[in-house]
């Protein structure tokens, strides 16, 4: 068995903004990156102020540079669905059905006295196939950000099995600032048995971390019996 830890949703970095979370009740809000417009197929076009409602449920107002701007939405957790781009979608292809992919957002406390950014586990996925995106029929092609576009051929995407996937109607923080960068706390590596990233280090990149010990990560995942919802926001 595999498992991958994967960052996902807005960031400094990819939009310029951090998504909402309360970390006393585990609500957020799950807000995707930016898409670029341009690749985006005829009709296929979802855009942040679909967020508007849910950011409200916060007392959040979407900042102007994201109003009526596309989203690139993946995962999609309405049709359970992620894709990833090439090089970095090579550790997603060697999954094969019973793997998982567990998806973490770095979010802004709406506490003010929380300086910090809070680093989150938002969804879980129990993979069921892995497929090329160009392989996707056109009835499908509104199910992921990655059909939703002009994709690359090498471009794959991951559906997960219904009923043990979703997203997580309350966040886990695993999270700290410590030695100089965000990194899974030290007790929360110690629960997962490890990962294959130095010490912990949380970041977007192309090296995706997987666990050393996925069985160990199902057994703490599962203590928090926290429902997996089939919806976006």
């Amino acid at each position: 068995m595999n498992g991958l830890l994967v960052r996902v949703g807005i960031d400094s970095t990819s939009g310029g903004w951090n998504a909402p979370i309360d970390p006393r009740s585990g609500r957020f809000v799950y807000v995707p990156i930016p898409e670029e417009p341009l690749l985006i197929r005829d009709g296929l076009c979802r855009d942040f102020d679909e967020l508007i409602p849910a950011l409200q449920d916060f007392g959040i107002t979407l900042p102007p540079h994201l109003l009526g701007r596309p989203m690139h939405l993946d995962p999609d957790f309405k049709y359970l669905t992620f894709g990833d781009r090439y090089p970095r979608n090579i550790p997603l292809q060697a999954l094969v059905p019973g793997d998982f992919i567990i998806f973490y957002a770095g979010m802004r406390s709406i506490w003010p006295e929380d300086r910090e950014l809070v680093y989150a586990l938002i969804g879980f996925y129990e993979v069921d196939e892995v497929l090329s995106a160009a392989s996707v029929p056109p009835e499908r092609w509104n199910e992921n950000a990655h059909t939703r576009r002009k994709g690359n051929p090498r471009d794959i995407i991951v559906r997960a099995r219904p009923g043990r996937s979703g997203r997580l109607a309350r966040c886990i923080p695993i999270g700290e600032y410590r030695d100089r960068a965000y990194r899974v706390r030290q007790d929360i590596l110690a629960a997962w048995g490890g990962l294959t990233v130095r010490d912990g280090y949380l970041q977007r990149s192309g090296r995706l971390p997987a666990m050393q010990d996925p069985l160990r990560f199902l057994r703490w995942f599962a203590s928090f019996g926290i429902p997996l919802v089939r919806e976006n926001f």
